[in-house]
């Protein structure tokens, strides 16, 4: 059985994809939203007393991206909510998996949704063995299955080509691997069969820069007349030369090349009204 949290979200949608011939349950919010309370690991634990097939997993893709939000709020959903899902299931069996960011082993950041994921990705460290089955995958830039959020970059380009804006950003050196949702979720599977416990990074290898992401996209639309490079300071801490190797465990697992794969993805959401003032 493959458990899934966070029916609403792009990972939770691609993972249910990536197992359509497995037994798959996808849990929504209604059933998981008082989990992230304190004391909540035996509600779990209830939840899924009577529910564990033969090496039954759960995947916690539920998550908040945008650190913006009050750092309460993104503990209690990034760090808690996980915390209490792994104590209460990993002591029935079940194996869980929790996602992070790449940024966590990267930055010192005072960043508030960083630092939730900095505190889930030490405690799976902390716990990990093989009788606390826990995985924590720390992964880089998501795309594809839907928009993206208005607060990415990927996300204001859109905003910018739709409506004939001009697109203001940094002089762009801040390195990104790029990864299509698809392509991830078949990495995910990798390790999940594979034995593994503990913090793994789902790397590639490729990174680019978000001033090539940005040129290759807005010429690819014919729009390049609206980047503004070097208009906004650039940030104090950043990625600017840090190049992630893709694990051993890895190897073998297709990634798409991310510039054609990011214009493609971008056409598939433009409006057919783009080329109009």
């Amino acid at each position: 059985m493959i458990v899934v949290i966070g029916g609403h979200s792009r990972l939770a949608q691609a993972v249910v994809e990536e197992y359509t011939h497995e037994n798959v349950l996808l849990l929504y919010r209604k059933i998981y939203q008082d989990w992230s309370l304190n004391n909540a690991s035996d509600k779990v634990a209830c939840y899924f007393q009577g529910k564990k097939a033969e090496d039954s997993t759960i995947v916690v893709a539920s998550g908040l991206l945008d650190p913006r939000l009050s750092p309460d709020e993104l503990l209690k959903i990034n760090f808690h909510l996980p915390r209490n899902i792994i104590e209460g299931s990993t002591k029935l069996g079940f194996k869980v998996v929790t996602f992070g960011t790449v940024m966590e082993g990267l930055l010192n950041s005072k960043n508030p949704y960083i630092r939730s994921k900095v505190m889930l990705g030490d405690y799976v460290a902390g716990i990990a063995s093989r009788e606390c089955r826990s995985i924590h995958l720390r992964l880089h830039t998501l795309f594809g299955r839907g928009e993206p959020d208005p607060f990415m970059f990927l996300g204001q380009m859109l905003d910018a080509m739709r409506n004939n804006l001009p697109f203001e950003m940094t002089l762009g050196k801040q390195l990104r691997e790029y990864h299509h949702v698809q392509d991830d979720t078949k990495a995910i599977q990798r390790i999940v069969n594979s034995g593994f416990y503990g913090v793994l990074d789902i790397s590639h290898g490729h990174p680019v820069s978000l001033g090539e992401v940005a040129t290759y996209v807005f010429q690819s639309f014919g729009k390049e007349s609206l980047l503004r490079v070097g208009e906004l300071p650039e940030p104090c801490e950043e990625n600017f030369d840090q190049i992630f190797n893709r694990p051993g465990i890895l190897q073998g697992v297709q990634f798409r090349a991310s510039l054609p794969a990011i214009v493609e993805y971008m056409r598939s959401l433009i409006c057919t009204g783009i080329g109009k003032s």
